[in-house]
């Protein structure tokens, strides 16, 4: 059969880029009302709530390990989508977004361990993410302004960059294993992987055996958000020829679309409300200029704006990647800018880097919020003055 013609149907990320200001919206507004709240009288009722249990973990801890695995989920998804048949499925695709990538992953870890040269040097992945909701959301914002091949392009990159966190995260910040938990786990992927291969498509397996992998993951000593990434990667995505409406056809696609609303308005605005929230008038004042503080602020405005642009145009230079169609060099650095807005995965890996010191999470926090706004502001700025590099209509 001729399949030459078939056109997958586009993934929900790049269904929603026209409207995903309005999730960057509630994200900034839970991230603002955490901050007031955590600077007024309120601040104690609000440590109460996160640090009460609810069965064998808090509600910071179920929000933070549960509701995440959620997001991990969803952003597995979303890789795993792309990567198939998506704006990832060829290696000429991938080369820019995963070379700026892996440029705007490098550049800000060398400056944050260039201030934090000793016993915090342990936070330097802090400022390697880029938050794909804030980004796009401030992208969406300008409209017209900006070619949609930028859009692909910062769209991809964020993908790349959500992987390279989750590899991050597996690597360096698990803690003590338990090989018997880490062994059944391996056997639960073994299943689902199988499940897959024999062509079961119906949800519902894959979800309740995701949820009993989550609490292996989470007694292993491996992140227990991981547990989303590893289900994502075994749920079936399907294209069935001649199907009316391949979306319902395929697994990936249903789950994908489920989860869009509710990882964008409520997992990922609670996460923010629940780890936004910092008391800057309980901080020491040298705390705004701490290393930690400088090294995550400069790594996310300075490193992740040099790291992008420069491993991206370095690629074009060299013939290993095209410039976005109609983008020009000044609109490319406005997006590089845009990618040091990291507030989710980094305030996800300030957790895990300094867990149980509540002075070195707020410096971090401090350096993620100013580094976050400064690099929206001014990428915004700059987006909304850079001519774009539109080619000349031919004469005929």
């Amino acid at each position: 059969m001729d399949r030459t013609h078939h056109h997958p149907p586009p993934s929900a990320l790049r269904r929603f880029l026209d409207s995903e200001s309005s999730g960057g919206l509630v994200l900034m507004g839970a991230a603002a009302l955490a901050l007031v709240i955590a600077n007024t009288p309120l601040n104690a009722a609000y440590q109460g709530v996160l640090h009460a249990h609810l069965g064998p973990l808090s509600v910071e801890e179920w929000i933070n390990d549960g509701l995440m695995a959620l997001f991990f989920l969803f952003v597995g998804l979303e890789i795993k989508r792309e990567a198939v048949d998506g704006q990832l499925a060829t290696w000429p695709r991938r080369a820019l977004p995963g070379l700026a990538a892996a440029g705007g992953m490098l550049v800000p870890a060398l400056i944050y361990l260039m201030v934090n040269p000793s016993r915090t040097a342990h936070g330097w992945a802090i400022p390697t993410a880029t938050d794909i909701a804030f980004a796009l959301g401030v992208l969406s914002l300008l409209g017209r302004r900006v070619p949609a091949s930028l859009r692909v392009f910062l769209a991809a990159l964020a993908i790349i960059d959500d992987l390279g966190a989750v590899a991050i995260i597996a690597v360096f910040y698990t803690g003590g294993l338990s090989l018997p938990d880490l062994a059944a786990a391996a056997a639960v992927i073994a299943v689902l992987a199988a499940m897959n291969r024999l062509g079961v498509l119906r949800l519902l397996p894959y979800l309740l055996l995701g949820a009993v992998l989550w609490v292996l993951m989470l007694r292993s000593g491996v992140h227990a958000t991981l547990a989303g990434v590893f289900l994502s990667l075994t749920i079936p995505l399907r294209h069935r020829p001649g199907a009316v409406d391949d979306e319902r056809a395929s697994p990936l696609h249903r789950l994908e679309h489920r989860l869009a609303v509710p990882v964008g308005f409520v997992i990922v605005p609670v996460f923010g409300l629940a780890n936004a929230g910092v008391p800057f008038l309980n901080l020491p004042g040298e705390a705004l200029v701490a290393p930690v503080t400088l090294g995550v602020g400069l790594g996310l405005l300075l490193g992740k704006a040099i790291g992008v642009f420069g491993a991206a145009s370095l690629a074009i230079r060299l013939g290993l990647a095209d410039m976005p169609a109609h983008a020009s060099r000044l609109q490319l650095f406005g997006v590089a800018l845009l990618c040091g807005i990291g507030f989710t995965m980094s305030l996800f890996v300030t957790l895990l880097a300094f867990p149980g010191d509540p002075l070195l999470q707020a410096e971090a926090k401090i350096g993620i919020l100013g580094g976050s706004l400064l690099s929206g502001l001014l990428g915004y700025a700059l987006l909304r003055v850079a001519p774009r590099d539109v080619p000349a209509t031919p004469s005929r």
